[in-house]
């Protein structure tokens, strides 16, 4: 087997395996959590395999985080589908720059593959990680209790952007998408400026949220950006659900723009989108074991139709 157990926790009558692997596609170590639900926890069960939803982490967060305090699994086991939380980035690297700040580097990779000019190339490949490697080696270790072919994915801050813009690259790999607080708009905020200068270049680029225009933002940052994304959307019904605390200092503070999200669905005639503003709740685990039962209901509805 691929991945080395380091612990397993029964949980909401099913099973939290502690998971690492040495990663072909990043070249380090990572990181996975798995929830198995009751039906599918003991692998000589006779039960179908589960469906996945899989969980996208924010900014310095890890598997851990979510798996701990989020309880979103609490809901999933009452449906049967299983959750899988990957890391948000390789670790024990020593890049330029990697560790200098909070908001870029290790745990803060953006979930994209980092263009081949920056020195973050080799490593950071975490679009390529998530929907092309882990999928397969976690269907090739537990092929009994895990569903390939039903998938969904949800994500916080970071990780909603990760969980929109991987939807919206890959039409048809997951029924659904959800995100809570996510950046909605990276090339129009500093978070996403910042990192998308690092992964994916001009590192010489002068650009902030204010001289911000179609004509200043390269190309390859839209390709990156679920705002900018939207208009090729083709496959229908988005399936999506955002959900933002008003409270949030970091909506507050212009790094989410939900509602760029929601003008840019309303241009392209689309439909599918709902986003939900909630009166006070932050940007913390307050705010996602709140409404996480909403999300994984989402991902049910699309994944056991």
């Amino acid at each position: 087997m691929a991945f080395t157990t380091k612990a397993t926790i029964a949980t909401f009558g099913g099973k939290l395996l502690k998971l690492s692997h040495a990663s072909k596609t990043t070249g380090t170590d990572m990181n996975v959590n798995v929830f198995f639900p009751g039906p599918v926890a003991d692998a000589s069960s006779a039960a179908k395999p589960a469906p996945v939803l899989y969980y996208l982490s924010g900014l310095t967060c890890s598997p851990e985080n979510c798996s701990e305090k989020g309880f979103l699994h609490a809901t999933a086991a009452r449906h049967g589908i299983a959750i899988v939380y990957p890391d948000t980035s390789p670790r024990g690297l020593d890049l330029p720059q990697e560790h200098d700040s909070w908001d870029f580097g290790e745990a803060a990779s953006f979930y994209l593959d980092a263009d081949k000019s920056s020195p973050y190339a080799t490593n950071y490949k975490m679009e390529s990680y998530l929907t092309q490697e882990l999928p397969s080696l976690l269907l090739e270790a537990f092929p009994k209790q895990l569903d390939g072919e039903r998938q969904s994915i949800t994500g916080h801050s970071m990780g909603g952007h990760g969980a929109l813009t991987l939807y919206l690259r890959h039409p048809g790999r997951y029924r659904s998408v959800s995100a809570f607080a996510p950046i909605s708009n990276p090339t129009r905020c500093p978070w996403g400026q910042k990192a998308f200068k690092g992964y994916l270049g001009p590192a010489d680029l002068e650009i902030t949220p204010e001289s911000a225009s179609d004509s200043t933002i390269p190309a390859t940052w839209k390709e990156h950006d679920a705002t900018e994304l939207i208009s090729k959307w083709t496959n229908g019904d988005l399936k999506m659900l955002v959900d933002v605390g008003t409270g949030d200092n970091f909506y507050k503070q212009k790094q989410l723009l939900p509602e760029n999200l929601e003008s840019a669905v309303k241009a392209a005639g689309l439909t599918g989108l709902t986003v939900r503003y909630q009166k006070d709740y932050d940007h913390s685990y307050y705010f996602i074991s709140t409404f996480g039962q909403d999300h994984v209901d989402h991902a049910a509805k699309y994944l056991l139709a």
